[in-house]
């Protein structure tokens, strides 16, 4: 595709600005408020922000032409890709398999999807994979070290394809209740998912298939955890393993494509991708089946004869630009609008029932992996001109490294360094605002969980023990340390 042209890019402003809606339009003009109570999150790229705009807001401490270039972005991130050939080729490529539309179409409002709903009694789902990510693979690994891809269905299940071409099947989902009680006597249920796969387009999938779904994450801050210095995250190992205790995070080591070397993992539930631009590019090529310079590349599999043949929006060869859907400079607007996505600042830190929250959250040791603060390497960073990320103070609440978190979270799937048992930390900042941007409560890396005390009682394996001293709390504490998590 080609580079966008004024006409094109101020088009594209118009749509974006309409997209985000006028309360967010505000946002964007408007000083960040001084910070009495510590509540800014994300430096001086933190928002004051809460309802359904609270993740779409930009970092801050942005310039006037930088909040322009976040607008852009804004509008190939939201705005549907649409089959080829088309008249729009700004937009054209879609496909041949695809999940989403849109990047916005998994990242609601730039927030968290949540698990389809089940609807009869054989687990079908009515939308089961627009939010939901179902990675495959099978036994060994790439050129890299990575996952090695199914053979027929390649590295995910597609479950749309654009015309001429077949889905590749369905998701099943089912739940099964798990049944416990708190030291107290207060009961509660967990839902345990169960996932399968119907109307396969291609065929059977390889015998030794390994499936691992994966919700889509909020992606506020996304920026200023690729500014964490390395070296930070090395020492949160370090430091765990000279410690007493069964809390030993690893990191994860990953191929990166735009850089093309091996890097830390910083990103993906398993930590398995290492720079927003990597993220970006794989998520245009198998969720949507938009090319770009770095995944030039259709995923269809030599078994998929119709997707192979399916027509392609590679019209950038007159740009000086071949084989792409995505031309650079608008893929580098998609990555610069992620990377200055702002946090939103907390709220009531200085509530006593929060801070009897966050006193508890210390206790159990969660602070252990879920590290409160950094303060972010200077910049500029790659796909950013921005040093709005450079030397801020964040309180992310991770310390991105993968952790054994026992059998029942596990999905026996190794992913670079990560094997099946591991889930790479996630940040905490955002959580509390969830229900509010996207309706929901759902966490964990597939959804399971439908609230914060529920997560914790998933936990396992390195997190035994924290679990534990949960279970032992009463409810006015329970209370507390639910409140603290999602004031963060």
């Amino acid at each position: 595709m080609f580079s966008l042209q004024a006409p094109y890019r101020r088009r594209a402003l118009r749509l974006a600005v309409a997209s985000i809606g006028l309360a967010a339009l505000g946002g964007l003009m408007a000083d960040t408020p001084a910070d009495p109570l510590g509540e800014k999150v994300g430096g001086n790229t933190t928002v004051f922000a809460t309802g359904r705009n609270a993740f779409s807001f930009p970092a801050a401490n942005l310039d006037d032409a930088e909040r322009t270039r976040f607008v852009i972005g804004n509008s190939f991130f939201r705005r549907n890709w649409v089959e080829a050939p088309a008249s729009t080729k700004a937009r054209d490529g879609l496909g041949p398999h695809f999940i989403a539309r849109s990047c916005g179409g998994c990242h609601v409002q730039d927030g968290r999807g949540e698990p389809p709903a089940i609807f009869n009694r054989l687990g079908d789902t009515k939308d089961p994979t627009v939010a939901l990510l179902i990675r495959l693979s099978i036994p060994g690994a790439d050129a890299h070290g990575g996952p090695k891809h199914d053979p027929v269905y390649g590295d995910q299940f597609n479950n749309a394809g654009v015309q001429g071409v077949k889905p590749e099947g369905r998701v099943t989902l089912r739940y099964k209740t798990i049944k416990g009680q708190f030291a107290d006597g207060t009961r509660y249920e967990l839902l345990d998912p169960s996932y399968g796969f119907a109307d396969l387009g291609y065929g059977p999938m390889h015998p030794e298939i390994m499936a691992s779904p994966r919700i889509a994450p909020q992606i506020i801050g996304v920026g200023l955890l690729e500014a964490i210095a390395e070296a930070d995250i090395l020492a949160n190992a370090a430091d765990q393993a000279a410690a007493g205790g069964p809390i030993k995070g690893v990191p994860n080591r990953v191929w990166d494509a735009p850089s093309g070397q091996m890097m830390l993992g910083r990103f993906g539930w398993k930590g398995n991708v290492a720079t927003i631009a990597h993220q970006t590019g794989g998520a245009f090529q198998g969720d949507m089946g938009i090319t770009s310079r770095h995944f030039a590349n259709e995923t269809c599999t030599p078994t998929q004869k119709d997707c192979l043949a399916a027509p392609s929006g590679k019209s950038a060869a007159a740009q000086g630009q071949p084989g792409v859907e995505i031309d650079d400079k608008t893929f580098d607007d998609v990555v610069f609008y992620q990377a200055t996505l702002a946090p939103p600042a907390r709220r009531n830190p200085k509530d006593a029932q929060v801070l009897r929250g966050q006193a508890l959250f210390a206790q159990a040791q969660c602070a252990t992996c879920h590290r409160p603060s950094y303060v972010t390497k200077e910049g500029p960073f790659p796909h950013l001109t921005s040093k709005a990320l450079s030397g801020q103070r964040i309180w992310p609440y991770t310390d991105m490294l993968l952790h054994d978190m026992g059998e029942r979270l596990a999905d026996n799937r190794p992913d670079f360094a990560a094997n099946g048992r591991q889930w790479k930390t996630p940040p905490l900042w955002g959580t509390g605002l969830i229900k509010d941007v996207n309706g929901h409560t759902r966490l964990l890396h597939d959804g399971r969980a439908r609230g914060v005390l529920e997560a914790v009682l998933w936990h396992g394996g390195e997190a035994e023990a924290a679990k534990d001293k949960v279970l032992k709390m009463n409810k006015a504490e329970r209370d507390a340390l639910v409140k603290f998590v999602e004031s963060l």
